[in-house]
């Protein structure tokens, strides 16, 4: 028998980064009365990750539920950033319909434009919200018609052109569908999705099928596995197999021990669960998401989407540098291994491989701030290893050699335009577009290749005193364009092991820019700073001042030193050249040159 399940939706909302989902959800989760009234509740209360609350951005898509009168509304909170697009494509397949969020003020972006294209595909209606009205400088009436032009340009269906439109505060707590009548909460937001976004429907009567879009993992349960159910029902204790569309031939048996629903955020164990639910089971060890839960009787997997292939790879490999041990708590490369293959489990755009040394392995990804991302958690685990450059990932048909390109969108106050198509002209970055708008502000279109993009984020942040605004996007593969000529710094190398001297790092400073402090423990092969001339220089920065019994005016005085440059990840990464590597612990980076030792150094290069 088909049922409609009119008292649930099942939601996913869907932006670019930084234009407010998460701050919406907040708003939807405490306007539908989940928490108590006397609930101390942080901001972005679905961003768990430190990593995530960190940065301000959303990395890992989460479930929630609230309820709205006497309907249920499944909610996936999933991420703004292009890098965790496989986050993205994956949960579109457990909802029925999206709350498309653009912000009042910049408009549609790239990362709009990619989810949203993800969600057409799919043929998932959308309700569209425009927030940030409360921005001084808000302009709802002009993003409509660019959020029209987007689903023509996408090539939508007639229907997604009659899309409803919401105008939200989601810091405020408001929306409404009128401009000109200011509202107080966000039933307006609520009403909409139950009108527009279609009930799950399917058939109870039928065997079960389950598929599986996002994994947990917890050290007491295991693997949990969360999907929708697409048809019949779901009892805790049941037997059931695991079936996957591209591996007919093995069918695995199972024991589904606990089923949870999702209340707020919190999962609630049901005894038993019916079509259109999404659901979390425990009990299902070796599942994979895009696996199928089925009958016993009738292991029939339904189709998942293909995830975007990985762009940039890095090598991971075993810590060997002279500090190596010293301040990590996982340091083996089998720990390494074990570590990197576990995030396989959770995450689909990551590919780990072995290479010919046990020690090292090489993992690509989306982007470098998902594997930036990956270091990070790893380092808070305890873990001590390093990494090389990161790579950008080529194609071959037959002779042609493709490379991956970006679109890259870059808003940026009008003197500073020259500078921007300059640094991207000598990067291979072609001007696809270029709009004026209102208050001394441009927005240009870029297409460039992946490498050329590498290391350029810093330079741009510098370029635009700070006052620019970079996005970028996947933009398929092109023939290679030819070699980019990097004009880069060049790295100041310490020339002994030792601990750096006031007296040491004041000649050395001289050179160029410092990355370390006087006491700062260093060895022969560290990089401990930049030349701007772009030569390697070894410097002695251990040295100390010989003492004598003569004293001259003047030179007791203090030596000043500048402040040094501390470099994040991010910047490390585009720091670093093909024979440097980074060293990762879980209390400091440290760049170093492949080969410490400065004579066989001088001898490779020769």
């Amino acid at each position: 028998m088909n049922v409609i399940r009119d008292d649930l939706r099942n939601i996913a909302i869907i932006a670019h980064v930084d234009h407010g989902k998460t701050t919406l959800v907040d708003s939807l989760l405490k306007q539908s009365g989940i928490f108590r009234a006397n609930q101390i509740v942080e901001d972005r209360v679905m961003d768990s990750n430190e990593i995530e609350r960190e940065r301000g951005i959303t990395i890992l898509s989460k479930n929630t539920a609230i309820y709205y009168r006497d309907k249920k509304i499944n909610i996936v909170d999933t991420p703004g950033h292009a890098d965790f697009g496989g986050e993205v494509e994956r949960v579109l397949k457990m909802v029925d319909g999206v709350v498309l969020l653009v912000d009042a003020f910049e408009g549609p972006m790239p990362q709009t434009k990619f989810v949203l294209k993800k969600a057409i595909e799919l043929d998932l209606p959308a309700v569209v919200c425009i927030n940030k009205i409360d921005r001084p400088e808000a302009r709802p009436e002009e993003v409509i018609d660019e959020v029209l032009e987007l689903f023509i340009e996408l090539g939508a269906a007639e229907e997604y052109l009659d899309s409803p439109f919401v105008f939200t505060s989601a810091k405020e707590g408001t929306a409404t569908i009128d401009l000109s009548v200011k509202k107080d909460s966000m039933e307006d937001l609520f009403e909409t999705i139950i009108q527009h976004i279609p009930a799950p429907e399917g058939d109870i009567d039928q065997p079960l099928q389950l598929l599986i879009s996002t994994i947990d993992y917890n050290d007491y349960v295991g693997r949990i596995g969360i999907g929708k159910i697409e048809r019949g029902r779901i009892r805790s204790n049941q037997e059931a197999v695991i079936v996957n569309q591209n591996e007919l031939n093995n069918i695995k048996g199972i024991k589904i021990t606990n089923i949870y629903e999702f209340e707020g955020l919190n999962r609630v164990e049901v005894e038993e669960a019916k079509v259109g639910s999404i659901i979390a089971v425990t009990g299902v060890e070796g599942i994979n998401i895009g696996d199928t839960i089925c009958d016993v009787d009738h292991p029939e997997p339904l189709p998942f989407v293909n995830i975007s292939e990985p762009t940039i790879a890095m090598t991971f490999s075993v810590n060997n540098s002279p500090f190596a041990g010293r301040e990590g708590k996982y340091v083996t490369s089998r720990q390494l291994r074990n570590r990197l293959y576990k995030e396989l489990q959770t995450d689909v755009s990551l590919r780990v491989e072995e290479t010919d040394s046990t020690e090292a392995f090489k993992v690509s990804g989306r982007g470098e701030l998902h594997l930036s991302v990956l270091i990070e958690n790893m380092r808070r685990e305890g873990f001590e290893f390093q990494v090389s450059k990161p790579e950008v990932l080529f194609k071959y048909e037959g002779d042609k050699k493709l490379e991956p390109m970006e679109l890259v969108t870059i808003d940026v106050m009008d003197e500073y335009i020259g500078a921007v198509i300059e640094k991207l002209g000598m990067r291979k970055g072609e001007l696809v577009s270029m709009t004026e708008s209102d208050g001394g502000y441009a927005r240009l279109v870029f297409s460039i290749p992946a490498r050329g993009l590498i290391g350029y984020r810093s330079e741009f942040m510098t370029d635009t005193k700070g006052n620019g605004i970079l996005n970028s996007i996947f933009d398929g593969y092109a023939p290679y364009k030819g070699d980019i000529a990097r004009r880069r710094e060049g790295s100041l190398i310490a020339y002994e092991t030792g601990e750096a001297t006031v007296y040491g790092l004041h000649s050395a400073q001289e050179r160029g820019v410092l990355f370390i402090i006087p006491g700062t423990k260093v060895y022969e092969g560290m990089v401990i700073g930049a030349n701007p001339k772009g030569l390697d220089i070894e410097i002695n920065v251990c040295k100390k001042k010989h003492q004598t019994n003569i004293r001259a005016a003047g030179s007791d005085e203090a030596l000043r030193l500048s402040p040094p440059r501390q470099l994040s990840l991010e910047e490390a990464l585009e720091f670093i050249e093909d024979d440097e590597l980074i060293e990762v612990t879980p209390t400091s980076f440290r760049i170093r040159k492949k080969i410490l030792h400065t004579n066989k150094r001088h001898k490779a290069r020769k």
